[in-house]
């Protein structure tokens, strides 16, 4: 587990222990994860989300009062500023400092799984409860995970893998004690959050996950390392918000 950019400038790389040529870099408001190959992808996120083939995802700065008319537009605009191809890039908006970044990653000998999460709870949320919602609802995620496995799966298991993130997701908030502040509830997550997942796919692992529950090994890896990543990054900000 490492905040690597807690103390750094734009400009910084934190280079993967477990994936080599998986990179993060820490760029002019926004972070981008970049990885050797193409990846399959499956996601949230409001630019090139859904499912599809990812080569790079990016997790972009906005301050809590930007108007998000059109984020795909404005994503759009910000990757041809930064010289990124809109082709084969997820992008995320965030309201979270991107220096309270957390990064967790774990090899075994059939996968590795990277995870990297920006995390706030200022409009912490339950599911499943009456609360106030709206027809169409869209601002800057609050809890973005960036996750990414160098393995082979099936699609059934990359979604299960999405869904072993979100209960990783909720079960740190539950455990921080983290509310809804509309009702008091337990929190779930937060009314804005994002995840995308890529994955490379690589012929030469010898298993393919047809699965990403609890009860394997693939998902008991990412469940752990959502965990680390989403508690820290929250831990770290409100150390930041009191210090």
């Amino acid at each position: 587990m490492t905040i690597p950019f807690l103390e750094a400038e734009p400009g910084a790389v934190y280079h993967s222990q477990v994936w080599p040529g998986l990179r993060l870099s820490y760029g002019e408001r926004h972070l981008l994860l970049e990885t050797p190959e193409k990846l399959d992808g499956l996601g949230s996120a409001v630019f090139g989300g859904g499912s599809g083939t990812v080569k790079r995802m990016t997790n972009i700065y906005v301050d809590r009062f930007y108007r998000c008319d059109d984020p795909v537009r404005d994503i759009a605009e910000l990757l041809r500023e930064w010289g990124y191809p809109a082709e084969g890039t997820a992008g995320l908006l965030t309201a979270v400092q991107l220096r309270h970044g957390a990064v967790a990653e774990e090899r075994s000998e059939d996968f590795a799984v990277f995870c990297c999460a920006t995390a706030g709870v200022s409009n912490a949320a339950r599911a499943g409860v009456r609360r106030t919602t709206f027809p169409a609802s869209w601002t800057p995620g609050t809890i973005n995970v960036l996750l990414a496995v160098d393995g082979r799966l099936t699609p059934s298991a990359m979604v299960n893998a999405v869904i072993t993130a979100t209960e990783a997701k909720t079960a740190a908030l539950g455990d921080l004690g983290v509310c809804d502040a509309e009702n008091g509830l337990p929190a779930t997550g937060t009314t804005t959050d994002a995840v995308m997942l890529g994955v490379s796919q690589r012929p030469d692992w010898p298993l393919l996950h047809a699965y990403a529950g609890t009860a394997t090994d693939l998902g008991g890896m990412v469940g752990r390392l959502v965990y680390a990543a989403v508690s820290e990054s929250l831990r770290v900000g409100a150390a930041g918000a009191h210090g």
